[in-house]
């Protein structure tokens, strides 16, 4: 059974431990948690569906580092979350 998220019935991806501690390496579990929840599903689920170990290494820095940086998501900017400094 597929749990989905109501609209629109997107399948919701659990964090693997890989992700987790990567965040947490990296502090940035309260910027990933302040991400709304399709970007949050939508990062995990394109983590998670590589089928090589590099390929997964290689967007979960592009996570780790949009996170990071801010205003950016999945290579396009996202102002709403962009960092003020």
């Amino acid at each position: 059974m597929t749990a989905t998220n109501s609209p629109q019935k997107r399948q919701l991806h659990p964090m693997p431990s890989f992700v987790k501690r990567a965040l947490e390496e990296r502090n940035l579990v309260d910027e990933y948690n302040r991400r709304p929840a399709y970007q949050q599903n939508d990062y995990i689920g394109w983590i998670d569906r590589a089928k090589h170990a590099e390929t997964k290494e290689k967007r979960l820095n592009q996570m780790l580092e949009e996170l990071d940086r801010g205003g950016i998501y999945m290579n396009m900017l996202h102002s709403p979350s962009k960092k003020k400094r």
